[in-house]
């Protein structure tokens, strides 16, 4: 039988895990949806809120249903509580 301390917090808490290598590429897993994609904002939703991805030439690479691969030069990455603020 596995404990709760075994195993790690994102699975648990059912939390998203953000990877940030460099200013030029960011790894979101357990993610819930993407709001707005455009070349220099990204939004995502998760359980807990938004993330909000600002810069320029913006891309995602791939992307499934629990994980995401954004790349270009990041500015800015940003967390909101909530569902949808504009």
């Amino acid at each position: 039988m596995v404990s709760a301390m075994d195993l790690p917090k994102d699975v648990i808490q059912n939390a998203s895990v953000i990877t940030i290598l460099g200013r030029n590429e960011l790894c979101i897993e357990n993610y819930r949806g993407i709001i707005e994609y455009t070349d220099t904002l990204i939004r995502v939703q998760t359980r807990a809120g938004q993330i909000r991805i600002q810069g320029k030439r913006l891309r995602i690479q791939y992307y499934t249903n629990d994980e995401m691969k954004v790349t270009g030069a990041l500015s800015s990455l940003e967390f909101t509580e909530g569902r949808n603020p504009g």
